[in-house]
């Protein structure tokens, strides 16, 4: 699976790819529910009440995917995260943290409790919550990236 595909596509395969790792290297599922062919795709990227993204195993990572709710967060249409180095989704006074928390990924397989600050494409600024990023590694042991979730955000508000 090419990485520009994974993001066109949202088929069952990344899908598949998404759930898998996350419940191999975080020990818990993704999600609570039991999907029948299709409708994790689906659900994932356009019902999930979570933002979800997902960068490739590039120098300078580029998103590969983002659901729905994470572009109405970050403000951009799909066709403009695909592709974007995933360091653009934290201000430049924000790099070394989200650099340090990445780098947790890559000793562990996985981080979570995370609480970062994040820019939008308008420029305006706002918090993810609850993050957990984790490895995205089939079972052959191959890596594909990276994958986060955050289940809340929120603008920020006064001295960050």
């Amino acid at each position: 699976m090419s990485d520009r595909a994974a993001v066109s596509a949202r088929g069952a395969d990344f899908a598949a790819l998404l759930l898998d790792s996350h419940v191999r290297l975080v020990g818990t599922p993704l999600c609570p529910l039991r999907w029948r062919e299709g409708e994790a795709a689906d659900w994932l990227y356009g019902r999930a009440p979570f933002g979800l993204l997902a960068h490739d195993t590039s120098a300078d990572p580029r998103f590969i995917y983002a659901n729905r709710t994470a572009q109405r967060c970050f403000g951009y249409s799909e066709a403009e995260f695909a592709g974007l180095p995933s360091r653009l989704s934290a201000a430049p006074d924000a790099q070394e943290d989200r650099d340090a928390f990445v780098a947790a990924v890559d000793r562990q397989g996985f981080a979570d409790g995370y609480r970062g600050r994040r820019v939008r494409k308008d420029g305006s600024l706002f918090w993810i919550e609850n993050v957990c990023m984790w490895d995205l590694v089939d079972a052959d042991g191959h890596k594909h990236g990276q994958a986060a979730v955050f289940r809340s955000w929120s603008d920020v508000t006064g001295p960050s």
